[in-house]
């Protein structure tokens, strides 16, 4: 891995932790209570204080931003909430970058899109959010996008399903559900990829390494997903699968049966052809990520 002058925005949040774990180079990960995205001269001061580390240390700078306002159900009632971080942090971080002339990728979501298909989502198909968390992540596309048109070297990642060692996920939850119950019901009609954030980093990071270079891909939306697709309750039983218990103790059941706040698209694989044809390296079938995960992090994991 090339190693880089890094500043990741959400730096301590599942994603932001493995890509400062994993980056090679100078990095600064603040969380959001060390920077605030949705804070214009912070968000400036802070690409400022990139741009001087990397000339010191001789390396080049690039900006990731993992910052999000990720409760999905939460949103519904706190909209300007997400659409401040959301929104408005991404278009202030790619005006930041503009400004310094700092390349920046953007980490986006599967949420953008209505769920309503039964093939792979491509780049150049029409989003269609269903809730205010896909709303507020295609506003913030959006916003890096119009910035791009003034002159940004800005790329959007779009990515699902996130799970790691740290903070909470659907792994963690289903490991403290086995240790609480005999038998549980996952939803079986939503249908997606699990990505092991470790991956998702070192996929990140190797965009990164050639956005400073001459040959970054001419794409700026990509998909970068793990491998293949499941539903919950699959994901659910490949958890059990790895806890050493039996994965007959989890039952399929309907969204309809496990009502929630916000809509979740029904479907949301996303395809990683513009991935591959850019060059980049491919995550890892979401299966085989997860029996990393566990030999990994099995402790984090389990909880």
């Amino acid at each position: 891995m090339a190693d880089l002058a890094l500043l990741v925005s959400g730096g301590r949040g599942q994603l932001g932790s493995d890509l400062a774990a994993r980056a090679s180079g100078y990095v600064h990960a603040p969380g959001s209570a060390e920077l605030d995205v949705t804070d214009p001269a912070a968000v400036a001061d802070a690409v400022d204080a990139l741009v001087a580390a990397a000339r010191a240390e001789g390396l080049p700078p690039v900006v990731v931003n993992a910052a999000a306002y990720a409760a999905v159900d939460a949103a519904e009632e706190n909209e300007e909430r997400a659409f401040a971080v959301n929104a408005q942090g991404p278009w202030h971080l790619a005006c930041a970058c503009l400004r310094a002339g700092v390349p920046l990728v953007h980490v986006s979501t599967d949420y953008v899109f209505s769920g309503d298909t039964d093939r792979p989502y491509r780049t150049d198909d029409s989003p269609g959010p269903r809730s205010v968390y896909g709303r507020s992540k295609l506003a913030g596309e959006r916003a890096v996008h119009v910035v791009a048109e003034y002159g940004a070297r800005a790329w959007v990642v779009r990515t699902a399903w996130l799970y790691g060692p740290s903070g909470g996920n659907f792994v963690k939850t289903m490991a403290r559900l086995e240790r609480e119950r005999d038998k549980l019901s996952v939803v079986d009609d939503q249908t997606g990829s699990p990505t092991y954030t470790a991956d998702l980093a070192d996929g990140l990071l190797a965009l990164a390494a050639r956005v400073v270079g001459p040959d970054a891909p001419a794409q700026r939306l990509l998909h970068a997903t793990g491998g293949g697709s499941t539903t919950w309750y699959g994901f659910a039983r490949a958890v059990f699968e790895e806890l050493g218990a039996d994965p007959d103790r989890v039952r399929p059941c309907t969204t309809a049966e496990f009502p929630r706040p916000a809509p979740r698209p029904a479907y949301s694989v996303l395809s990683d052809d513009a991935w591959r044809e850019a060059g980049l390296p491919p995550l890892r079938h979401w299966r085989d990520a997860l029996a990393a995960a566990f030999a990994d992090h099995g402790p984090a994991l389990r909880g």
